[in-house]
């Protein structure tokens, strides 16, 4: 059967296919010659805003070191108390009320806490320096990790798409999620190129699965309309592009690209018409709610889609900004305003410890949804959930406040056996010896996926310059 199936992808290959472009052939090709490393590899970034708290992450029957022994009220942004690396198995200890729809997964889920991203202005969020590790709050920089991992992973259309509530960080009067693209400072594909993310699910939607919903003719139309396009503009360019020099130049090269990437787009979309109609999402009056749970139900729906569909192999999600009331919680104060609670109570009674915590249960109730799904869908020798992960994050570190100190993650997934799993892992407090970075984190990631790396990743932290910040956590590699 192996032989038969090998042979098929042979003539294939020989035949010159579309197929044999797309990650969905990868996989079959992966599956039948039992090669598990060539399977393709997806990450899922989920970035809230206003911190993610850390005393509420402890899984049950360890001691947690973000409380105050004595009263176990929480303790500040630098709280966490004094000890050494907390490396111990999630099969022994039930997780914390936050993560309870993770529970059946914990096989597959990874916490991890006091890692620090120190010298990133913005006391709100630190926009581009959250996934590059640079001072850029406002102004790309840098490329930040997921596009760089896009671009070594993906072979669909897209290198990486990102959906997000809104490109506005604050509350401001009338406030409402975005109804099509938008720039919420977090991606870039290098300094000053930034990703716009789609904010409208139904224009996701369209703009992912376009060719599930159009006939061939029409899809034929628009690829000779962009091809034609683009040999005019390049006819057009040449005598442009000689009147141009220096910045000028360079500007309008970029200009050009942006029609060619279009065309592009559109070409490998083409390739994939059968598998998008396979698995695009079923419309729904949801995709034009503007509740916040709906939007992000939304968001997560079409993101699984796009994966399983080959339209991407990263996509980076914005569940919230701070202007945000969940008010299908009961909650009419923003996400800015439960920040500053802390014990005081909000609009439904709830400390604005437990709003925010209510908050983050329903963005895992989606992540625990994404991760089943992609648990059912079979994938070599496992299933696609063993080469998807899912990061969840914050832009914002550890609290509402924060200057990066503490840095909690939650992981999800696998990446085909390159990272261990089913672990709860604490470093030590920042500055004491044993303390490792967000950066050496995001090295963990990039080497899991498979590409070269240096020692380091974003800019270095001076006050940590006499410990050994080389290279990934160790402990989170696998081998």
């Amino acid at each position: 059967m192996i032989y038969k199936r090998r042979q098929f992808f042979r003539k294939l290959s020989r035949g010159g296919s579309a197929l044999a472009l797309t990650p969905f052939f990868q996989s079959l090709r992966a599956h039948g010659e039992g090669n598990e490393a060539i399977l393709p590899k997806r990450f899922v970034f989920v970035v809230k805003s206003s911190g993610i708290d850390k005393f509420n992450l402890v899984p049950k029957g360890l001691e947690n070191h973000f409380v105050n022994p004595d009263d176990h009220k929480k303790l500040g942004n630098r709280g966490r108390r004094e000890g050494p690396l907390v490396d111990v198995a999630l099969a022994d200890h039930k997780l914390p009320e936050k993560l309870a729809a993770l529970e059946t997964l914990k096989d597959r889920l990874t916490i991890i806490q006091s890692l620090s991203g120190v010298g990133f202005r913005g006391n709100h969020t630190k926009g581009f320096g959250t996934l590059s590790l640079h001072d850029s709050e406002k102004v790309a920089v840098a490329p930040t990790l997921d596009c760089l991992l896009g671009q070594h992973l993906s072979t669909g259309p897209y290198p990486m798409y990102g959906m997000a509530m809104s490109g506005q960080l604050l509350e401001s009067a009338g406030w409402k999620p975005e109804d099509s693209y938008c720039y919420p400072n977090l991606s870039a594909y290098g300094a000053a190129k930034p990703v716009a993310y789609q904010g409208s699910p139904r224009k996701a939607f369209f703009e992912l699965f376009g060719a599930a919903v159009a006939s061939p003719r029409e899809l034929e139309k628009k690829i000779a309309l962009n091809g034609s396009l683009m040999d005019f503009l390049t006819e057009d360019a040449r005598r442009v592009e000689k009147q141009l020099s220096g910045d000028d130049k360079a500007r309008f090269a970029q200009y050009m690209d942006s029609f060619d990437s279009l065309r592009k787009i559109e070409e490998k979309k083409a390739a994939l018409t059968e598998r998008i109609k396979k698995h695009t999402p079923k419309q729904t009056e949801r995709f034009n709610s503007t509740a916040p749970s709906g939007r992000i139900e939304s968001h997560f729906e079409i993101a699984t889609a796009a994966l399983i569909a080959g339209l991407t192999n990263v996509v980076t999600l914005r569940p919230d900004t701070l202007g945000v009331k969940y008010s299908e919680l009961g909650l009419s104060n923003s996400v800015h305003a439960l920040g500053h609670l802390q014990d005081n109570k909000a609009s439904n009674g709830w400390t604005g410890h437990q709003a925010r915590m209510e908050i983050e249960k329903l963005h895992f109730k989606e992540i625990a949804k994404m991760a089943k799904k992609f648990a059912s869908i079979p994938e070599g020798n496992g299933s696609m959930l063993d080469n998807t992960m899912i990061v969840y994050m914050s832009c914002s570190s550890g609290d509402h406040h924060c200057a990066g100190h503490d840095w909690p993650v939650v992981l999800l997934g696998g990446m085909g056996k390159k990272l261990k799993a089913g672990r709860y892992l604490e470093y030590p407090k920042y500055g004491s010896k044993g303390h490792r970075t967000v950066g050496n984190f995001y090295l963990s990631l990039m080497q899991a996926a498979g590409m070269k790396t240096s020692e380091s990743f974003g800019q270095s932290d001076s006050n940590l310059k006499d410990l050994d910040l080389k290279g990934p956590l160790q402990e989170l590699m696998q081998g």
